[in-house]
């Protein structure tokens, strides 16, 4: 019986039941009356009706709730977070809400998630920062995201570090390479700070910027697993003159010239990090544009050249030129865009044309990452989760509140976390996470004994399903843990009948419900 109410609440768009109440068309209306469009608007919709592409409405409130949530934090709105929104009827939620979101200790959690895919945060095979190292690594980019330190200081931090992966955390960028050979460096920087693929370059391109990367020294120390990263001189080609130079070249063909001693990953880091600089804006822009709206300016994000260029051109260059006005302020780059109507659009899409997707003419539908779907499936049951490591060393003990987005450790793992595509960690690349639905996946949610012991022994649920206000009261409270929303007319007539059919009743009747609900492409995508 769970299976046909599955299929029942999994049917249509998810926002075409996400709705709040009667007046929600007339308080969209006004908050839309209230903020004019951004410039953001007026690029993203320029350009579609420029092509005759008619984007699609406004999200509800129930979905923009459940949206930022997600998108800025990594976490659902608890049941009384996504009441309290929707029956707020001040003009300027949405932007307080977003406001609010980025001072949340989650949202240091989720983007240090991120950033741990890209740095390669992992202690064990093939990249053996090992787990002290990570620890220390991790909570440097933790705290540097939760004190919203300016993304140029960020990474020129990271490119100059010098000292022990144990005490000094931005050197692990140098440990976390699979090789210390100067290319292989070189073509991390490339990837992770300029979204460029160096292995595809011309011949002598990466060789010329490997230059930069090759004064570096490794010394092991008295300590278990330590290791000194560091400027070395004497790793330097000897000049046969004092006056010669050692020379490199930029990415853009500009020659530099390293004298003996200067450490030449500070000539590269000041080089990449200023603003004239063609790639290093455009990539972080571009990926947190990635990151909130599905698809890149540029896409992929981690593939810029010349050869695939942006779909809208001003709005990249726009992003760009804020970025750098507000002095590499990411937060300030995440309220830009996330109060923009072109992020809160509908993902119901108004035309089939195929450069819609392209031009960001609606939400795009995407299924929950690995760690974000195990952590709401967790809060709405209050269950918890048991992660481990393969190999057994310090730190590799986690306890079992602990939410996943919040592992430091690529290595720290569970069967449902691999099941569901989190990545390995191993190459730095946005492909490496796969959030592609699968047979096995669909058969873990609908009938596997974790997800039932789950819904089955949550005493949280229990206390739902307790509410004296009868089946209504209880699907409300229900759909608003689960769905951020309450249900509409139709989905209340749906369970009072099958709750009062002869073969189901009471809590069954409801825990068939969760199941069903924790199944609809409502639940296991952002929309």
């Amino acid at each position: 019986m769970a299976m046909a109410l599955a299929c029942v609440f999994a049917q249509g768009q998810p926002e075409k039941k996400a709705q709040a109440g009667p007046s929600e068309p007339a308080l969209i209306r006004a908050i839309l009356e209230n903020q004019p469009k951004s410039r953001i608007d007026e690029l993203v919709f320029g350009r579609l009706e420029r092509m005759g592409i008619t984007p699609a409405d406004f999200c509800t409130d129930a979905v923009f709730v459940r949206r930022a949530y997600l998108d800025v934090i990594g976490t659902l709105p608890t049941a009384q977070e996504a009441r309290r929104f929707l029956l707020d009827r001040n003009l300027n939620k949405r932007d307080e809400l977003i406001d609010r979101l980025l001072e949340r200790e989650e949202f240091a959690d989720y983007w240090a998630m991120k950033w741990g895919d890209l740095l390669r945060v992992k202690a064990e095979f093939p990249i053996n920062l090992w787990p002290n190292a990570v620890q220390a690594y991790h909570r440097w980019i933790r705290t540097c995201i939760r004190e919203n330190k300016p993304y140029d200081r960020f990474v020129r931090e990271m490119l100059t570090a010098n000292g022990s992966n144990f005490r000094d955390p931005p050197v692990n960028f140098y440990r976390a390479v699979q090789s210390k050979d100067p290319r292989t460096i070189a073509q991390a920087v490339a990837l992770t700070f300029m979204g460029t693929r160096a292995e595809n370059w011309e011949t002598g391109k990466l060789e010329k910027m490997s230059v930069f990367f090759s004064q570096i020294g490794y010394k092991s120390t008295g300590e278990w697993k330590e290791e000194i990263v560091a400027f070395d001189p004497s790793q330097a080609h000897t000049p046969s003159s004092e006056e010669e130079t050692i020379l490199a070249f930029f990415p853009d063909g500009t020659r530099a010239r390293l004298a003996p001693g200067q450490d030449p990953r500070e000539v590269f880091a000041d080089w990449l990090i200023d603003p004239k600089n063609p790639w290093f804006t455009r990539n972080i822009v571009n990926r947190i544009w990635y990151w909130l709206l599905g698809r890149g300016i540029i896409h992929e994000p981690d593939d810029i050249r010349s050869d695939n260029p942006p779909s809208n051109p001003q709005l990249l260059s726009y992003l760009e030129q804020e970025l750098i006005r507000n002095h590499y302020d990411l937060k300030q780059l995440f309220r830009l865009i996330l109060n923009s109507r072109a992020y809160q659009l509908s993902c119901i899409p108004k035309t089939d044309s195929s450069d819609a997707q392209a031009n960001f003419a609606c939400y795009p539908l995407r299924r929950l990452e690995a760690e974000v779907l195990i952590d709401a499936l967790n809060q709405v049951t209050g269950t918890t989760e048991k992660y481990s490591s393969a190999i057994p060393e310090p730190f590799t003990f986690i306890p079992e509140e602990q939410r996943s987005i919040a592992l430091a450790d690529g290595s720290i793992t569970s069967s449902f976390l691999e099941l569901f595509g989190r990545p390995a960690r191993d190459t730095g690349l946005e492909s490496e996470r796969n959030n592609s639905p699968t047979a096995s996946q669909r058969l873990h949610m609908l009938n596997s004994s974790h997800i039932q012991r789950k819904i089955e022994q949550s005493a949280r649920l229990r206390t739902l399903m307790q509410s004296k206000g009868g089946s209504r009261e209880i699907a409300n409270n229900l759909y608003l843990t689960i769905l951020s929303r309450y249900p509409t007319e139709e989905e209340l007539k749906i369970v009072q009948e099958y709750s009062q059919s002869g073969s189901v009743k009471g809590r069954e009747a409801m825990i068939d419900l969760v199941w069903a609900l924790i199944n609809s492409t409502e639940f296991l995508y952002r929309h």
